[in-house]
């Protein structure tokens, strides 16, 4: 099953303006998936900027939000303190702007802008593994307690637990330093020949020493056993390259040992003679061992601990339900009593926060949001009633002035619209998060004898060894400098020893663009998101960014929100679209639904306007402009641009007509009722071209 990482639900943000308010995101709801990219479609001022800012917490001053949730790790983000955020933005949720200059510092040198990102991050993570893998231990050990093991069996599983981690996560992370040492060793050994072949003595000179240097960063056991033969080849460079750089390329795509296996063979007599030639089955009697004697004593102490917890808390759920049974009608009145529900509040955020186990570590987003989201709805429905009243009696007070004052002079300042808390909004907002709770805790509660806990260790020693791995590793600067000359070539950038000790306004756009999305990738991203990153580059150089972004999600299982206006540009890199017009989704589907099941006039008329080179036809234009979203449309905010809108378009904004499990489209041409309408001839054309072209490609693949 997908694990959902990103979860955006019911979200409506505004600005103040001196001539009102901006309603630029109007009640949207989406998630993504790890390792998934959604891209976010529509023209300029549709909200797509607005909604990635939020998710950043990077709003410019004069938003508002009116509503909404966007959850991550289960906490809102919407919620966060500056320093709170400060331990997410950058390091695990980084973004990708559309000008790339504007994202460097203009008189600091590039280099010292990647790597003061990866020491930062490097510190951040060594810090945070210790408190997390201590913290949960301790968890751990209480709960096998009180699961019913003994006392004595507990301590000993803990205390070979927490001399196996640092050991397994210290060869892991020494392997993987110089598996990427290994690999920019091959990048090298290109480098060298290429300049052996140009007869340039001091290049040469110069990218032989470097590989040497990167061939020393790549000795590791495991990955290099044969160091005489290495050593070798190094000494005899240049002749030697060619011979060099296959033993590291058969190095690199060696399956990896089992560190934590080693470990364990450590701890209890030694590791056996490493077997290059047969890793796979090496690992398998390293597993066998560790497994009779360890592995499956600590995957079944923890599944009995977490089982037992979870049942602990099943009551406790239980009574949470109770409470919420019991105060959904308050929440439901037509006028909330603000006194009666604070009440109410605090006593169900009480039992929610108690509630909660603390042992899993995938949190539920449900219960973890649920106390912080009603007391803010609260608050602002609480301050929003006397509020209201005073901007519309401030409202009237200044329009009578103004009346009277433009008679007489004609420069006279206008009167600033009223800004109210939308009150039916925000008491909708603690009945879904009520709501969404009660389905949640009755669902747990009925699948709870089938619920695979076995899984759920194995999950919980993944994560323990995850924060072992952060724990045991020390960036120094001499690090940061390699990462980031690897990172850099990664990226596509040529030279980077001389690249480092440049300014950015000695790049070009793509290469500075380049530069940006290497300084993301030098933290521990798990969402990049992308704005309009390929704007402002010609044809060739947004094709190959666009390459780089879809590579890096692969080898990173990055998730990657990408925002455009050109729909043509996420046909390759997306695996979901969201198309937006006027601060809300109209459509939403897989890739594959959105391109060749299109179902929203806006869609029809994004597919139209898209450059298409294997055709003469003209472009189709869309007719008129967006709305003013200081005053949004009442129907269908695309419904004056529509030639196909009907009357109802007009009057009530559509709701969401299910397509499939995966796609679904806010057009009242879907209703059974509507009448019949055909896609645009120029968009069936268009599909039929990518079918076809498609499935060459597959044909291709195959031969």
């Amino acid at each position: 099953m997908a694990q959902k990482i990103l979860d955006v639900r019911n979200l409506r943000i505004s600005f103040r303006t001196n001539s009102g308010t901006v309603k630029a995101v109007r009640d949207i709801s989406f998630s993504v998936n790890k390792g998934e990219t959604l891209a976010i479609v529509g023209e300029s001022g549709s909200g797509k900027s607005v909604t990635a800012k939020a998710i950043l917490g990077i709003l410019a001053k004069n938003s508002i939000i009116e509503g909404g949730e966007i959850i991550y790790d289960g906490m809102d983000l919407l919620k966060l303190s500056e320093e709170e955020f400060n331990q997410f933005r950058g390091n695990r949720l980084s973004m990708i702007y559309q000008d790339p200059l504007s994202s460097l510092d203009p008189i600091m040198r590039i280099g010292k802008q990647m790597t003061e990102a990866t020491l930062i991050n490097g510190k951040t993570a060594h810090k945070h593994g210790k408190k997390n893998f201590d913290g949960k231990v301790k968890q751990l050990s209480g709960a096998m307690k009180a699961a019913g093991i003994p006392g004595g069996e507990v301590d000993r599983i803990i205390g070979v637990l927490t001399k196996l981690v640092p050991i397994g996560s210290k060869l892991r992370v020494d392997y993987r330093n110089a598996r990427d040492y290994a690999e920019s060793a091959v990048f090298s050994c290109e480098q060298v020949a290429v300049a052996a072949k140009k007869q340039d003595s001091a290049l040469l000179e110069e990218e032989v020493k470097y590989l040497k240097e990167r061939v020393d960063g790549s000795k590791n056991p495991y990955l290099l056993p044969d160091t005489a033969t290495v050593e070798q080849l190094k000494n005899g460079l240049p002749e030697t390259v060619s011979q060099l750089e296959q033993l590291l390329q058969e190095a690199v795509s060696r399956e990896e040992p089992d560190y934590y296996a080693i470990a364990h063979a450590q701890l209890n007599g030694g590791v056996p003679a490493f077997d290059p030639d047969d890793v796979k089955g090496w690992n398998q009697k390293l597993r066998a061992s560790a497994n009779e004697d360890y592995s499956g004593e600590l995957v079944k102490a923890v599944s009995q601990a977490m089982r037992h917890s979870a049942e602990g808390y099943l009551p406790k759920k239980q009574a949470v339900l109770a409470l919420l049974e019991r105060y959904l009608p308050l929440f439901r009145a037509e006028t909330l009593d603000t006194a009666a529900c604070k009440k109410a509040v605090d006593e169900m955020s009480k039992a929610v926060a108690a509630s909660i186990d603390p042992l899993p570590t995938i949190k539920d987003s449900a219960a973890h949001t649920f106390g912080s989201t009603m007391a803010y709805s609260l608050k602002r429905y609480t301050k929003g009633i006397p509020g209201n009243a005073r901007e519309l009696k401030r409202v009237e007070k200044e329009t009578a002035k103004y009346e009277k004052d433009i008679q007489r002079k004609a420069d006279v300042p206008k009167v600033i619209p009223a800004v109210l808390v939308d009150l039916e909004l925000t008491q909708n907002t603690m009945l879904l998060a009520m709501e969404e709770l009660q389905n949640d805790y009755q669902e747990q509660i009925r699948a709870f004898p089938q619920h695979d806990f076995d899984q759920d260790a194995h999950n919980m020693v993944a994560w323990l060894e995850e924060q072992g791995d952060a724990m045991v590793t020390k960036v120094t600067k001499q690090q940061a400098y390699d990462k980031a000359i690897r990172i850099m070539e990664d990226v596509g950038i040529a030279e980077p020893r001389k690249r480092f000790e440049q300014y950015p306004f000695e790049f070009s756009g793509g290469m500075r663009q380049r530069i940006v999305i290497a300084i993301a990738m030098a933290a521990n991203l798990d969402v990049l998101i992308c704005d309009e990153p390929t704007t402002a580059l010609d044809v060739t150089i947004q094709a190959q960014i666009l390459e780089l972004i879809n590579d890096l999600k692969r080898k990173r299982n990055l998730t990657v929100i990408f925002i455009t206006h050109d729909l043509g540009v996420v046909a390759n890199i997306a695996d979901k679209v969201a198309v937006m017009y006027a601060g809300k989704l109209v459509e939403y589907g897989t890739v594959e639904d959105v391109f060749y099941e299109p179902a929203h006039p806006y869609t029809w008329a994004l597919l139209s306007s898209m450059p298409d080179l294997d055709t003469s036809e003209r472009l189709e234009s869309i007719p008129g402009t967006p709305p003013n979203m200081i005053y949004p449309p009442k129907g269908d905010a695309f419904a004056a641009r529509n030639k196909y809108a009907l009357a109802i378009d007009f009057e009530e904004q559509p709701p969401q007509f299910d397509l499939s499990e995966t796609h679904w489209a806010a057009t009242w041409l879907l209703h059974p009722k509507a009448p019949k309408v055909e896609v645009p001839h120029i968009v069936t054309e268009r599909i039929a071209r990518m079918k076809k072209l498609e499935e060459e490609a597959r044909q291709n693949d195959r031969t």
